[in-house]
């Protein structure tokens, strides 16, 4: 099959950037013909507000391009993981003026959000959830900007009004949860399924011997960073704390490092999956509904359980008493004990060691996602 693949790269490279990548190399390997269509971010740099505002809402240069690319790779699919800002929905138009399906993995919630998390002040916000999202512009969402948000909230609203999201075939959402959230918010159900995210290549199950807990992830509010501090301060040298990752809040995690709790910055992948496998368990404080955090399927690959927060889609990816233990969102005192449980149990977290593996095999390696990918694939 001869497969499009496109994507807006983010300036500062995530999740979304490496399952972009992990598809694209998969299906190579699989036998199909694969042709990435990206453009990145930091080209906005070089474009004045006007610009950069105008192709948000609608490239016209990107349309006439992909129409272009289709024609000349004979392309039978387009799948789409980001198209904001710089690729607009008109990549979708371009895909059905050529006639071929059109597919678009929903990592997070900017179709519904203007700032994509559903995440304002500290705490969860559905105030767009199912309406006009006017409410992110009243409050800044994007960027703390009125003019910023005021463009992502027209984007959401005008292509809402002129049917975008039937160009789409097929939406794919990470987790049930955020199945259901895209449902509330508008998106016919038939169109959408479920497909989680995967590990390739795998990492391979470890022991667990380093005897400390970790994190890894962006230092920042949403994250949860200022609960997992409070928490290893009431937790004293219980067990130690490593944190690996960066971020808007690096400075107050440098400023709290302590015996007890060692910041590392950021690690290669390599690095990640030594420290990762060599932790007894790690911490998911986020505050937010997430979509589908890679760190999430890596712990399982290496069988290291999870500690994390009861909310959204965390809620369907950890099986508590198996896989990890869920504590409750944003309340430190139900961390501690979580962990304490654990800690006092060490027989445990070797059980749970092994299941979090075999869920892992069970549903996220290379070979059960390429097969949910082509039934999708097929049903388009």
């Amino acid at each position: 099959m001869n497969i499009l693949l496109v994507h807006n790269y983010y300036q500062q490279a995530g999740g979304e950037d490496q399952v972009f990548a992990a598809e694209a190399d998969l299906l190579e390997a699989k036998g199909h013909s694969v042709h990435r269509y990206t453009v990145h971010n930091d080209a906005i740099q070089q474009k004045n507000p006007l610009a950069v505002a105008t192709t948000t809402v609608w490239n016209r240069e990107i349309y006439q391009e992909l129409r272009s690319q289709i024609r000349q790779h004979q392309i039978q699919l387009a799948h789409f993981h980001n198209t904001f800002p710089l690729i607009s929905p008109a990549a979708y138009y371009a895909a059905k003026a050529e006639n071929i399906p059109v597919i678009q993995t929903c990592h997070n919630y900017r179709l519904l959000c203007p700032n994509a998390l559903f995440y304002r002040a500290g705490k969860v916000c559905e105030d767009c959830l199912g309406r006009a999202p006017w409410a992110g512009v009243v409050h800044r969402c994007y960027r703390g900007s009125l003019s910023a948000s005021a463009v992502t909230a027209a984007t959401i609203t005008l292509h809402r009004a002129i049917g975008t999201p039937q160009q789409v075939d097929r939406y794919i959402a990470l987790t049930e949860f955020s199945r259901q959230k895209f449902i509330q918010g508008g998106i016919p159900a038939a169109k959408l399924v479920v497909k989680p995210n995967f590990v390739h290549p795998d990492p391979g199950y470890q022991d667990g011997s380093g005897g400390y807990a970790i994190f890894v992830g962006r230092l920042s509010q949403e994250k949860g960073i200022d609960l997992l501090l409070t928490a290893w301060k009431q937790l004293g040298d219980r067990i130690p704390l490593k944190i690996v990752g960066d971020g808007p809040l690096a400075t107050e995690v440098a400023a709290q490092q302590s015996p007890g709790v060692e910041w590392l910055g950021r690690r290669s992948l390599e690095e990640v999956y030594g420290l990762l496998g060599k932790a007894a368990f790690l911490v998911f404080p986020s505050k937010w509904y997430e979509g589908f955090p890679r760190i999430i399927v890596e712990a399982l690959a290496v069988g290291t359980p999870i500690v994390g927060a009861d909310i959204g889609s965390i809620h369907d990816l950890i099986l508590p008493g198996q896989t990890g233990l869920r504590f409750t969102p944003g309340d430190a005192v139900s961390l501690v004990k979580q962990v304490q449980d654990l800690l006092e149990q060490p027989d445990r977290l070797q059980q749970m060691r092994r299941a979090a593996r075999a869920e892992f095999e069970a549903h996220y390696t290379a070979e059960r996602n390429y097969q949910q990918l082509m039934e999708i694939y097929d049903q388009v």
